[in-house]
């Protein structure tokens, strides 16, 4: 199917925020995951457009937006999005969240309720989770690190093939890329002081949440992901829960096609 997106930018009060526009009908935002921007979405979108008016923004921070020099926050974003939607006049939309786009979204509609048709939340972050501890002090410190220490792990790349750590040192190698590539989402998930993070998650506040919700929980992705995402099926009321069992890290990357699928259904229904 040949679909013609649209991409646009709008000058908000955070900065300038760039989205992806595609279909007609219901909308439906889309908001994507730490380590990406709202092209995770496109394949996803392109399955839906024919019935649904699907918004894929980047967010502030992430992508073709801007990264204004301000302390990031969960609040910050949700305030965002408000004044993204209504510049678009979109009065009451459907979001699906991934990942941090989840918790975005949840924080969304405890806010904002009158303007959330429903929620669809992909192995959403902002609930605390066994093992997120060590997780998150690892990627702390591998953000951290200096790069004088990173130039000598490089210069003795010989020695640790021999005693064994080569794949190790690599794999941190390639995830601290990653994470430096990814300020914004850095410091909204670990970079920020400890009590701030606390107050943003959403434990306490997921059994307000009244407007229909699904999530979606890929079964080979992290104990941690899975956790979460029962967390918040253990929480909210009015919810499903649905696991794809192939399903890895990035469901609407790998199983856009299920996704899609999935998303259709719920607001049929």
């Amino acid at each position: 199917m040949n679909l013609l997106f649209h991409n646009s930018r709008i000058k908000l009060n955070q900065g300038v925020l760039f989205w992806r526009e595609v279909g007609t009908g219901i909308p439906v935002v889309f908001l994507h995951g730490a380590w990406n921007d709202g092209s995770e979405w496109v394949s996803t979108m392109e399955l839906l457009a024919e019935n649904l008016h699907c918004f894929s923004p980047d967010l502030l921070g992430f992508g073709e937006s801007a990264n204004p020099n301000i302390h990031h926050s969960i609040d910050l974003q949700v305030e965002c999005l408000a004044d993204f939607l209504a510049a678009l006049k979109l009065e009451k939309v459907y979001l699906v969240g991934n990942s941090l786009g989840g918790w975005i979204a949840a924080s969304y509609a405890l806010k904002y309720p009158e303007q959330v048709s429903g929620l669809i939340l992909l192995a959403p972050e902002g609930v605390a989770a066994a093992g997120e501890k060590q997780y998150w002090q690892k990627r702390r410190r591998l953000f951290h690190c200096s790069p004088l220490i990173i130039k000598f792990l490089r210069l003795i790349n010989p020695l640790t093939k021999l005693i064994g750590l080569k794949k190790t040192i690599a794999t941190d190698l390639e995830l601290r890329k990653t994470l430096l590539q990814s300020s914004t989402a850095c410091q909204l998930l670990f970079n920020r002081k400890q009590a701030e993070i606390a107050a943003e998650l959403l434990e306490k506040h997921l059994p307000e949440i009244k407007v229909p919700c699904l999530i979606l929980q890929g079964g080979q992705d992290t104990q941690i992901a899975i956790s979460r995402s029962n967390t918040y099926a253990q929480l909210i009321p009015n919810i499903q829960l649905n696991n794809i069992a192939h399903g890895e890290d990035n469901l609407p990357e790998t199983c856009a096609g299920v996704v899609a699928e999935a998303i259709r259904d719920f607001i049929r229904n």
